[in-house]
């Protein structure tokens, strides 16, 4: 199973923000849409990077409590780890875990195609384990 079966099912659309967006309303976008991270894209559509729960911890952490002033730019991881429309779950469950990330956007060509989580991937795995188990279950009392 590759990540183009669970944007299949999930969807492509991807919340963002942009450089300059104030960090509260940063926070305010990822409640709204229930969301771990969001990225930054540029004027273009580009993307610049991705701000996390975890980045807006650390931002308050460093700032003793206060965002006033700062930006997504400001916060934003730009090294951003990706993934292809054609990445296998396990794969992509392996980068997540070497590299200690949550989110992987997919790119197909440079173009943005969508974003995945964790979450999206376990689900995705428990799926295809348990579709795996029926058809043994099924291979042995018929058999």
């Amino acid at each position: 199973m590759t990540i183009a079966t669970i944007l299949r099912n999930k969807g492509s659309d991807v919340i963002s923000v942009g450089p300059e967006e104030e960090l509260g309303k940063v926070a305010q976008t990822m409640v709204r849409h229930r969301l771990g991270a969001v990225l930054v894209r540029g004027p273009a559509g580009e993307v610049l990077g991705i701000v996390s729960e975890r980045d807006i911890v650390r931002a308050l952490a460093e700032e003793d409590g206060v965002l006033a002033g700062q930006t997504a730019a400001d916060v934003m991881t730009r090294k951003l780890f990706t993934a292809t429309p054609d990445t296998p779950i396990t794969r992509a469950l392996e980068m997540m875990t070497d590299r200690r990330v949550r989110h992987l956007p997919v790119l197909e060509n440079g173009a943005l195609r969508g974003i995945v989580s964790i979450g999206d991937l376990v689900k995705a795995r428990i799926e295809e384990a348990v579709g795996e188990a029926a058809a043994l279950r099924d291979y042995v009392t018929t058999g």
